[in-house]
């Protein structure tokens, strides 16, 4: 797990846990502040009419039991019936304005973090599998907000209901009230022993979930590779070790904390021994009555049911705030690539691009990029040729700044690019891979993205242009036709054409071609190529590919072999060069095709 796995143990952990997690929560809570304090408030009486309950008991038992008041006996069920119609309300209301707030919460922590999900750049993406990017921008806002808003209310019922229950002991014996703290006092101190540990085994669980969601999407996205390559079996051999190492941690936690409870009831079960055996003194004695030791006994077993569980509360706890920090720690991430101030908004390219002095490292110290220099007129087709690996795509990458350079400038008409802002430079650029990502909707909608206020007569261009119109006639419903996830329900040929369509109708003035035909058959590869050809009409073209015999006729050829520029020129003229790269590549793939032939 990139990024994660070598966190210090104590990154996560905080000074103030409780204070510090919620003044982090602050401006999320803010907005239903009043809803929140409301379901709090509300939590205050249903707290307190425990406290109640175990004070009515005391007037029960000397009264009705012992005293045979027949009068208050007949009020009885009245009363109990106003209690727990009261407390029902009222235990309705808060979980339903603490599921509301929680909620809301919750879908404001996920937009924002998707909102920084897509303000990251490039390197972000290359370095950060998806299992953690699902477990820490989606799964931990769920985690962070319920848990905050459902903790922060069970807090406050049990906080308030612990001292009103409290108040009911000292009221019936402040003797026998010492012997109970005491002992509650004694089990909340386990607490402490295992906080470390817990912190450190609540931490690995998330990293091993992300790992296995990791898997599960891979197999999702690698289906075809794993049926193809028979792994199967390899597969499910590490996932199976993977679910292993999940059901040790789990096991690791029983073990550190599922003593907590168990422990805390023997504890506590002491106290409640001492309990009976000092108050059975007391009522000989006559210094309690009957009624106080009832009252005193009913307060400390509703005393007794939140210690008792409080191990497994902590643990509910520890989670939400370790969710919370790992927000927070996203939230503070700086992408690389950003809109300086005053930047100011590209309106056309009318002269030139030149990459000037530019070199780019993906890691520090590892240049791809050495000392490009490159100018590329207005209007003119350049092809980026090379072997595999030598920094064609990585060039191209840079344009639209996917990547910042590392030394020297991109210029467009002589105003560097990082002057410009992102959306208006990247507006005037059309870029099409040689795999393009098609989203889940309708091919009309996959073409529309490179211009959402296109008319209906622009789209019909575009599908024209594309050469996609005979295509779109054979389906049902045409441009409606919905897609599957990935566009995987069309052939290679046809989401290349829906990409060219997309790209067609954005109107750049720059067109990125990367490798778009290298992965067709030749039938597809004809097809696609005029639409390409109708796409670099009048435009300012960066071509890179494979296949030589599709760029011959480009206004310049740029050979790159290791990061460097190391020739450029016509087809004819690089044809002439002595041992030139152009020409052994070209001959290499003429001959191959011969011997093919």
């Amino acid at each position: 797990m990139k990024n994660f796995l070598t966190r210090p143990v104590g990154e996560l952990i905080v000074s103030n846990p409780f204070v510090d997690n919620y003044r982090k929560m602050w401006p999320f809570v803010k907005p239903y502040l009043f809803r929140a304090v409301l379901g709090l408030l509300l939590a205050l009486p249903v707290g307190a009419l425990d406290a109640t309950v175990a004070l009515f008991m005391k007037y029960y038992t000397d009264d009705v039991l012992v005293a045979k008041n027949a009068i208050f006996a007949a009020w009885i069920p009245l009363l109990i019936i106003g209690f727990v119609l009261v407390q029902s309300i009222l235990t309705y209301l808060v979980k339903y304005l603490n599921t509301w707030v929680g909620n809301k919460i919750t879908l404001d922590v996920r937009k924002k973090l998707f909102h920084k999900l897509l303000s990251m750049h490039s390197g972000y993406f290359d370095t950060t599998d998806s299992g953690y990017i699902m477990m820490r921008y989606n799964g931990d806002a769920d985690t962070a907000c319920n848990g905050l808003i459902n903790n922060l209310r069970m807090v406050v019922t049990r906080v308030f209901s612990s001292i009103t229950l409290v108040f009911v002991l000292l009221y019936n014996s402040w003797q026998l009230t010492f012997i109970a703290i005491g002992a509650f006092a004694a089990a909340g101190a386990l607490i402490y022993v295992v906080r470390k540990k817990l912190e450190e085994l609540v931490r690995n669980t998330v990293v091993i979930s992300s790992i296995a969601m990791r898997a599960y999407n891979e197999t999702f996205n690698g289906n075809r590779t794993i049926a193809a390559y028979n792994l199967q079996e390899d597969q499910e051999s590490r996932f199976n070790h993977l679910m292993d190492e999940v059901f040790s941690l789990n096991m690791g936690m029983v073990k550190h904390t599922g003593w907590l409870s168990p422990v805390m009831h023997f504890i506590v079960s002491l106290g409640l021994a001492l309990v009976f055996w000092q108050s059975s003194s007391m009522i000989v004695k006559g210094t309690i009555t009957s009624g106080n030791f009832t009252s005193f006994v009913t307060a400390l077993l509703m005393l007794y049911t939140p210690v008792k569980t409080m191990g497994d509360n902590y643990v509910d706890i520890k989670k939400a705030f370790l969710a919370i920090d790992r927000i927070f720690e996203i939230f503070a991430l700086k992408t690389d690539i950003y809109d300086k101030p005053n930047s100011a908004e590209m309106d056309g390219l009318k002269k030139e691009i030149c990459f000037k002095d530019v070199y780019f490292s993906y890691k520090p110290g590892v240049e791809v990029l050495k000392d490009i220099n490159l100018t590329v007129p207005a209007g003119s087709t350049v092809a980026l040729v090379g072997n595999s690996g030598g920094g064609k795509s990585t060039v191209v990458s840079l344009l639209p700044r996917f990547y910042n350079v590392t030394k020297g400038a991109i210029t467009i008409d002589g105003v560097n690019i990082q002057n410009f802002t992102l959306k208006s430079l990247r507006n005037h650029i059309s870029v099409v891979f040689q795999d393009n990502f098609l989203f889940t909707g309708t091919i009309r909608d996959n073409i529309l993205i490179g211009r959402p206020g296109a008319t209906e007569e622009d789209l019909k261009e575009a599908v024209k242009n594309a050469h996609l119109d005979d295509f779109i006639h054979t389906l049902k419903d045409g441009l409606d036709t919905v897609l599957g996830e990935r566009g995987l329900t069309l052939s290679g040929g046809q989401r290349q054409r829906v990409a060219i369509a997309r790209a067609f109708i954005r109107r750049a003035p720059i067109v990125i071609l990367d490798e778009a035909t290298s992965a067709l058959d030749n039938k597809s590869e004809a097809v696609v190529q005029k639409a390409l050809d109708n796409l670099m009409k009048n435009r300012t073209v960066f071509v890179i590919a494979h296949r030589l015999s599709t760029v011959v006729n480009a206004d310049k050829i740029v050979v790159i072999n290791e990061g460097h520029i190391v020739e450029e020129g016509t087809h004819e003229t690089l044809l002439k060069v002595p041992n030139g790269a152009y020409a052994s590549l070209y001959n290499a793939q003429f001959k191959k095709k011969e011997h093919h032939k």
